[in-house]
């Protein structure tokens, strides 16, 4: 069914709205999973009642979480609206319970625990991570051009919702990252002896020919083999796979004995947004630094180090000087 020429007309369409490949990836799963849900029908041949059970049937049988649902909705909404002109209409299903869950933040002695643990490279990513507020896939797309040096900065670029941004690098991260982009450009140099070089995004290898041999965009964290490009099948080198890094982090958090919270990637970034609020600096700053669109999103860490209800006492503290009185 990956073939299929309706799922290959999906993800033309996709593609030329500029979305991602992960969210293409993703999109065309959640596509899948309602076709097979209405045992193989054709999607033109259904419309909103069949989304409105198959959203339901997420919801109180699957029990996914609130994103899940919304990206299932956002998947079916694009094929419904963009691809078959057929307009759903309001859909009264039966949506997921939310919850807000407060994020898993480390202390500082922690994350130095946990780096100490890791090898140089995963060293670096996972500096990166807590140094810059970073998410992982914002990391490892870093191409050369990226890190300025200059001004203490890390620019990332089509982020979360296609924005671009900058962040802040620490000081202590530059000799560790020359190290790591000069050994990159090393095996660029390699690979434009086989006529190969970094994958590049969009258009911009036939606009400029010679881009792949360009120090600039090579990434800093290039995998250790060759592929195919997904949209071009051009043979490039692309950027490490999350995978990598994940790993790393696991066999760490093992390793330095932390059993309490339950780490992943993202906890260096929560880390990130949380040490900066409790060393004073202000949460609009915070904001930007890390892309939010809506500061609503930066609070939640307020609540993390309590300054939601800061200045405000317990009851139980006033008993407490009633009886001594």
């Amino acid at each position: 069914m990956a073939a299929s020429p309706f799922l290959n007309r999906i993800r033309r369409e996709l593609r030329l709205g500029g979305y991602s490949l992960r969210t293409e990836k993703t999109w065309l799963h959640w596509i899948k999973r309602f076709i097979r849900f209405h045992r193989l029908r054709h999607p033109a041949d259904m419309g909103a009642p069949e989304v409105r059970r198959f959203l339901t049937w997420l919801a109180a049988d699957c029990h996914v979480a609130v994103n899940t649902q919304k990206t299932a909705l956002n998947a079916l909404a694009f094929m419904y609206h963009k691809v078959l002109n057929i307009e759903l209409g309001e859909l009264d299903f039966h949506r997921a319970n939310q919850y807000r869950r407060l994020p898993v933040v480390l202390t500082q002695a922690e994350v130095a625990l946990i780096l100490k643990q890791l090898d140089e490279r995963n060293r670096l990513i996972f500096s990166l991570l807590y140094g810059s507020g970073l998410r992982i896939t914002e990391c490892l797309r870093l191409r050369v051009q990226d890190i300025g040096f200059n001004d203490g900065s890390v620019t990332v670029r089509n982020g979360k919702g296609n924005k671009d941004r900058k962040t802040m690098l620490s000081q202590r991260l530059h000799c560790l990252l020359h190290q790591q982009i000069e050994g990159a450009l090393s095996i660029q140099q390699e690979d434009n002896l086989k006529g190969v070089g970094p994958s590049l995004p969009y258009a911009i290898g036939k606009k400029y020919p010679n881009a792949y041999r360009q120090p600039a965009w090579m990434f800093v964290f290039p995998s250790v083999s060759l592929c195919k490009h997904p949209v071009t099948g051009i043979v490039c080198r692309h950027h490490l796979h999350d995978s990598v890094p994940r790993r790393a982090l696991k066999a760490a958090v093992r390793q330095s004995g932390i059993c309490n919270k339950r780490i992943s990637c993202h906890t260096f970034r929560h880390s990130f947004a949380t040490h900066l609020l409790q060393s004073g600096r202000d949460i609009r700053t915070v904001q930007e630094l890390l892309g939010h669109s809506d500061v609503r999103t930066t609070q939640i860490y307020t609540h993390v180090i309590g300054q939601h209800f800061a200045g405000t006492h317990s009851p139980l503290d006033f008993l407490a000087s009633a009886d001594k009185q």
